[in-house]
């Protein structure tokens, strides 16, 4: 009996042995992934950023030089559509406004000191052939180009005007006068000489292209004229010509003795 129970109990010892190996599974491989790092997609602060530098500000010699600068292409697309020299349109700007300066084109944009007439629309008064007079007033400097244009090729007294070379800025300032544009008796030798100091007559050639004739002008009258610069005043400018300061304001009919730079003077009479 007890042999019996020695073997029994060994069967059952040896029996829970392969059990447990069989129930004991190898452990799977674990698989190594590769990963690939993100790319910081974050955007950069604005203290990271590449800083592009503004274009340095024109400098210009003097007010003049800044006025045609700001207004040739106003100039030329008139030029395009009513057939007045751009030269001639800059020219006035530039003798009507002292180069942008004056008071009607700061506080009014007219640039061309065209009165009231039948206008309309806004109005400045200010002092010129008489007292207080009544001048067109424009919220852009555009609008006084415009009706700059408007005033020229609507009015019969400049037909003639039209009729006229675009090359020819000489019979165009003394047709201006002519017609009763200006009082100034030296109004047309103010427009030719800005024209010509500032090669204003580039702008008519830039426009007309190959149809641009050069030729030589008939002079329209022959005076003297100086063109004031910085730090001139009527007494300096009397001295240098051999004049009065009176002389230069009888001439130029001027009240006071404010100059702007750019402003056309005549300094000696033709007579």
């Amino acid at each position: 009996m007890r042999r019996i129970l020695i073997i029994l109990c060994l069967g059952c010892v040896l029996f829970s042995c392969k059990s447990k190996k069989a129930v004991v599974a190898k452990k799977p491989k674990q698989r190594t992934e590769r990963v690939t790092p993100k790319t910081n997609t974050t955007p950069k602060s604005s203290k990271e950023e590449q800083v592009v530098a503004k274009p340095a500000p024109k400098v210009y010699a003097n007010s003049t030089e800044e006025y045609i600068d700001t207004h040739r292409e106003t100039a030329q697309e008139e030029m395009v559509l009513y057939g007045i020299p751009a030269s001639i349109t800059l020219a006035q700007g530039i003798l009507e406004s002292g180069s942008g300066k004056g008071r009607l084109s700061v506080e009014a944009n007219n640039h061309f000191g065209i009165k009231c007439h039948e206008w309309t629309g806004a109005k400045i008064y200010h002092d010129d052939d008489e007292d207080q007079e009544c001048f067109r007033k424009y919220k852009d400097a555009k609008y006084s180009f415009r009706d700059h244009s408007l005033f020229l090729s609507e009015r019969k007294r400049y037909a003639k005007l039209f009729q006229l070379k675009k090359e020819d800025y000489k019979r165009w300032a003394k047709g201006l006068k002519d017609a009763g544009y200006a009082t100034d008796p030296k109004y047309p030798n103010k427009l030719v000489s800005l024209i010509e100091r500032y090669k204003l007559y580039d702008y008519d050639e830039e426009v007309l292209g190959d149809a641009y004739e050069k030729y030589e002008f008939p002079v329209v009258e022959n005076v003297n004229s100086y063109t004031v610069s910085k730090g001139d005043t009527l007494y300096s400018i009397s001295k240098r010509y051999n004049t009065t300061v009176e002389e230069l304001q009888k001439l130029n009919g001027l009240r006071g003795t404010g100059l702007s730079i750019g402003q056309v003077l005549v300094v000696k009479s033709s007579k």
